[in-house]
């Protein structure tokens, strides 16, 4: 039971669905009917997201285990409840059905899916380095899902998919950015090149606050080119103010403590601002 608890822990279930979620979203934006008329398609498309974004979790511990000794010492395999090789079979386990599950697809979600485990892969081994370079590959696997989910519909990427891929991509920036604060310590040691690390906690928080609003800018587009029913509103001002005062508190305490507390809010936002979409699409 200790290795199937250290494992849950290691993939984080619930990021994983989030990003099986987010696959569907992109289906429901492109053709909601289609959610219902897609069959094993969708659930395949939801199983790649989840298979992939555990992959991706499980490989990023790994390469962090000596960070995360001094960051997150508890964590499975720093903790030694998980042993590094032990991690690593997990990750090609992982990474091999969330391929075969979009191979079942389609030849361009096959694609689609192998751009991003290169993406992850490029990230863990030198993209970390690379500060803001390195955020920008995160969030490019945060945006991907909706695009899968979009291409499992039809052979192009709908502008409504689009439009919420770069608030994705813009907010979870953000949210990478407020990561590197709590990571500081450990970044430091292991000489990452994060924002927080080269310009200080408070130019970050300044960065991140930037990614978040600019997200929170793109927010009344899709109302305004008609793209989703007034039911869209609602829920988006619950994530907009939500980013923005998220940005206010974090420029005003930009301590390790405050942005971990920040970081866990704004996955909530995130998660509303999925909803918002989902529900506005209905007309």
């Amino acid at each position: 039971m200790g290795k199937i608890s250290g494992l849950l822990r290691l993939i984080r279930p619930i990021n994983c669905s989030m990003m099986g979620f987010a696959v569907f979203v992109g289906v429901v934006l492109t053709n909601p009917q289609f959610l219902m008329a897609g069959g094993l398609s969708v659930i395949f498309g939801f199983g790649t997201g989840f298979l992939l974004t555990g992959a991706s979790m499980i490989i990023n511990d790994y390469y962090d285990r000596e960070i995360d000794a001094v960051n997150e010492p508890a964590r499975p395999i720093p903790s030694g409840l998980i042993k590094p090789q032990e991690a690593l079979f997990s990750f090609f386990v992982l990474s091999v059905l969330g391929m075969l599950l979009s191979y079942f697809v389609s030849a361009l979600c096959l694609f689609v899916a192998f751009f991003s485990w290169i993406v992850v892969v490029a990230y863990v081994t030198f993209g970390k380095k690379m500060g803001l370079a390195g955020n920008f590959l995160v969030s490019t696997c945060v945006a991907i899902p909706f695009i899968y989910g979009s291409l499992i519909v039809a052979d192009q990427i709908d502008l409504n998919v689009l439009l919420f891929s770069l608030m994705a991509f813009l907010s979870n920036t953000g949210r990478e950015i407020t990561k590197g604060i709590v990571d500081t310590k450990g970044d430091a040691a292991a000489n990452m090149k994060t924002l927080a690390v080269r310009f200080g906690n408070k130019m970050a928080a300044i960065t991140a606050a930037f990614f978040y609003i600019s997200a929170v800018g793109l927010t009344p587009l899709p109302w305004i080119l008609g793209l989703v029913s007034f039911w869209f509103i609602p829920l988006v001002l619950v994530t907009d103010v939500g980013l923005v005062v998220a940005s206010i508190l974090l420029l005003r305490d930009s301590s390790r403590e405050n942005s971990r507390k920040i970081k866990s809010w704004v996955l909530f936002l995130f998660l509303v601002g999925l909803l918002a979409y989902v529900i506005g699409v209905f007309k």
